[in-house]
């Protein structure tokens, strides 16, 4: 196979433009490196008749006029497979754990074209978290897509985490996880290695960083790249999978960095052209089929807390189930802080639920609205001034509120509480019994930071 061979023209940034010689030129998305230094990584983005342009992956510091390139007749690869589980690896397969290098059974692109629909295969099985709130009032299907929607200090990446361990844990069989770091902090990536590594799920995980201090290059394809070490346990192990991406919202902004990089012309609210598309490229991926499933957890950073912001609304049109975190809720010292009237999910039904669990989430959502407006009246003029009746209606939600609330694993070493999950199927039967009024004797503070009514020994 014959290269394309250039000499780099111009740097700009994170995009240098490449002169090249003779007739063969690089296919789009086709990897170039320099001719005497393979380190330096440059990918095809677009070309005119005799120059091309190409995003610099690599260090910038290392590439001058007239370097000479060459191409390499492939796209960005990465490595996977059993050999890649309980590693923490970059965009390049270089590990980043100090575990030393590690032989990989197989490499694969980080681009693959959307499935097509004839494989796709619908699965109507719930996924048991063990946190009774989302258990609860945000069912996830099992091999759909879930969403944590939240400002900064709200405890998305906690929740993430907690239910990292909760599910890998419930898991039988070949099940494995993927995490993809995508622009946020250093520090997050090693204390979430530390606590895989104490929980003892870490065999059977892959951790894909590309954190805040990589270029917007590198942070946008981190997420194709972890979607890519998804697919391949999914077909190739027939196994299901857990994708966790931390954070969307980075990944949209690294779009509009490399966008605004490009000189192309933005859309609105200053977000790229192209968000609906780099988005849908990503989520269609992410699909159950025959062999497997891929169950994807999302955090959605929401700049300034504006839920509207379109950045934030385009990666929640692509999700079955999202779960927002309302920092007013964090405030009161309830977690998890779920806002239980802009969180949805595509499961509430009766026929994915069951009889008991839709009649007692119907119920509770009925007297949640009433609740909400006897909050204002209580706030003004006390609980007192309430009616006998709705005295009664007003505890019993606030009493469903607080045992909804949950000590977690991950943050037993900062709250001195013991972790706890607790069973689906004991959350609807818990509520159920608030619900009837057999506990309405006992008050509402006995049921915050709980596990099951029956680890409080709270009974009729």
């Amino acid at each position: 196979m014959q290269q394309a061979k250039g000499i780099i023209t111009s740097i700009q940034g994170q995009i240098a433009t490449i002169e090249i010689e003779g007739e063969i030129f690089p296919q789009l998305s086709e990897i170039l490196v320099a001719s005497h230094d393979n380190s330096v990584i440059l990918e095809v983005f677009s070309q005119s008749t005799d120059t091309t342009f190409v995003q610099i992956l690599s260090n910038p510091d290392k590439l001058y006029r007239g370097m000479p390139v060459s191409s390499t007749g492939s796209d960005l690869k990465i490595p996977v497979g059993p050999a890649v589980l309980g590693r923490v690896i970059d965009l390049f397969g270089n590990t980043r754990d100090n575990g030393g290098p590690f032989k990989p059974d197989k490499k694969t692109s980080i681009y693959a074209k959307t499935p097509s629909l004839n494989i796709v295969k619908t699965n109507y099985q719930i996924l048991e978290t063990g946190i009774k709130a989302i258990d609860f009032l945000t069912p996830i299907q099992k091999g759909g897509k879930v969403g944590f929607i939240g400002g900064a200090g709200v405890g998305k990446t906690i929740l993430l985490t907690e239910l990292m361990h909760n599910v890998t844990f419930k898991q039988t069989g070949n099940v494995f996880s993927v995490f993809a770091g995508v622009g946020e902090r250093i520090r997050e990536g090693q204390e979430l290695f530390q606590r895989l590594k104490q929980s003892g799920i870490l065999p059977k995980t892959v951790i894909l960083l590309g954190q805040m201090n990589e270029n917007a290059a590198i942070r946008f394809r981190v997420a194709l790249a972890a979607a890519a070490q998804a697919e391949y346990f999914r077909d190739e192990m027939k196994s299901d999978v857990l994708l966790f991406v931390d954070n969307m919202f980075r990944f949209v902004q690294a779009g509009a960095e490399v966008a605004t990089l490009l000189g192309t012309i933005p859309s609105e609210q200053a977000y790229q052209a192209t968000l609906q598309t780099e988005i849908s490229t990503f989520e269609d991926r992410l699909i159950p089929t025959e062999s497997g499933t891929i169950t994807s957890f999302q955090n959605v950073y929401v700049p300034a807390d504006e839920i509207t912001d379109a950045g934030v609304t385009t990666v929640v049109s692509f999700l079955d189930t999202s779960i927002v975190l309302s920092r007013s809720i964090a405030q009161k010292g309830i977690y998890p802080p779920i806002d239980l009237f802009q969180s949805s999910s595509s499961t509430l039904s009766k026929a994915f639920l069951g009889e008991v669990h839709f009649k007692a989430l119907t119920e509770f959502q009925k007297i949640l609205e009433n609740y909400n407006k006897l909050s204002h009246i209580v706030a003004i003029v006390g609980e007192e001034e309430l009616s006998a009746e709705n005295r009664i209606l007003y505890n019993r939600t606030k009493k469903i509120i607080n045992y909804l609330t949950q000590p977690f694993f991950m943050t037993e070493t900062q709250t001195g509480k013991k972790g706890i999950s607790v069973p689906k199927e004991t959350t609807v039967n818990d509520i159920t019994m608030i619900l009837s009024g057999k506990l309405d004797n006992i008050p509402a503070d006995k049921f915050m930071y709980i596990g099951s009514l029956a680890d409080a020994k709270i009974s009729v």
